[in-house]
């Protein structure tokens, strides 16, 4: 299946035969219910169309965004560019990048809408139109975004690797990489992934896991960190006929710009929250198995460390040691759900 079917085939599904995330036939989509009190308090000020048409499958958006400048990857109508204008604030800026006129003209409709509601000047979010595999052809320059976020989009993408080559690209060091996305629990065969309905549905494009590790190793990056996972449903019969036999799951995934190992290695450091961020008054979550208690120090491997302290968490943190002596690996597994582990995707 050629990239510019697969292309054409997305436009369809998402410019013609969806008209809002009720047409959608699995359990992908995230229900606002299960986002957390925080962005759920926000999307009283996003405007009902662009609520309607929103097709995402996790909440990809982190804390301490005031003043950075933000990327979204497949916007879409631009809930999250929306939500994300929020928090950046007057002073940052958001860019949404869709290849969909029909989505990216409700998106940009209501642009001043949503500035007028917040409060802001100007409106400080842009849509470009483009594909996220060519972000040059976009206009976003290297090393120029804090932050990269994507909802469910980069299933979609007919070159998945060179989307996640650009995300890096455009990236700043320390910058990060926070998205959702849908996985499945093995390589999709080549006869699902050209039927446009399992791909619409993000289904067919769907990545095993191990190959998203992989691919993550190719364009740079170690030690990509999962914050939350859930299974997704087949709702439809028909889609379950025809892929029932795949396991899916929402993953939210954060990774870092920065010259991490490729195992968790220890160094004897530990890493202490000070306490801040808006939104994590008592304690900070960096994934799945890293919860900082504001003044708790927690021992770290020397990737956790690195994360907290040259990423623009740094400000938030204290870490006592650094990489002189070496003790061997470092047991950085998530618990399992009986020691609490996991979460929804939201």
């Amino acid at each position: 299946m050629s990239q510019s079917t697969i292309q054409s085939d997305v436009r369809q599904y998402y410019g013609q035969t969806l008209s809002s995330s009720a047409d959608l036939k699995t359990g992908a989509c995230c229900d606002p219910s299960s986002m957390s009190p925080r962005l759920r308090a926000l999307l009283a000020d996003v405007h009902p169309e662009i609520l309607a048409r929103f097709y995402g499958c996790g909440s990809p958006i982190p804390e301490a965004l005031e003043g950075a400048t933000v990327l979204d990857l497949g916007c879409g109508t631009g809930r999250d560019v929306y939500l994300l204008s929020r928090l950046v604030g007057p002073n940052g800026r958001v860019i949404g990048v869709d290849m969909t006129p029909e989505q990216l003209a409700v998106a940009r409709e209501h642009a001043q809408w949503h500035a007028d509601r917040y409060g802001h000047a100007h409106s400080n979010v842009e849509f470009r139109e483009g594909l996220i595999e060519d972000l040059g052809a976009a206009g976003i320059a290297d090393a120029s975004v804090d932050l990269v976020v994507s909802n469910c989009v980069l299933n979609l993408c007919a070159d998945k690797g060179r989307a996640f080559s650009e995300a890096w690209r455009v990236l700043k060091p320390g910058g990060e990489l926070y998205f959702s996305d849908v996985y499945a629990d093995r390589r999709i065969p080549a006869e699902l992934r050209a039927d446009p309905v399992l791909l619409g549905e993000c289904l067919g494009g769907a990545l095993y896991w191990e190959d998203f590790r992989r691919l993550m190793l190719q364009v740079g990056c170690a030690d990509p960190r999962i914050l939350a996972r859930s299974p997704v449903p087949l709702l439809d019969a028909a889609i379950e006929a025809r892929i029932g036999m795949v396991n899916f799951e929402s993953i939210t995934v954060r990774a870092f710009k920065l010259a991490l190992e490729d195992r968790c290695e220890d160094y004897g450091q530990v890493a202490t929250y000070l306490g801040g961020i808006d939104g994590a008054e008592h304690a900070f979550v960096l994934d799945d198995h890293h919860r900082f208690e504001r003044g708790r120090p927690m021992l770290v491997c020397g990737n956790t460390a690195d994360m907290v302290s040259q990423s623009r968490y740094g400000r938030w943190f204290r870490v006592d040691g650094d990489k002189a002596q070496h003790f061997g690996l470092f047991d950085c597994a998530p618990t399992t759900a009986a020691d609490g582990g996991g979460g929804a995707c939201c």
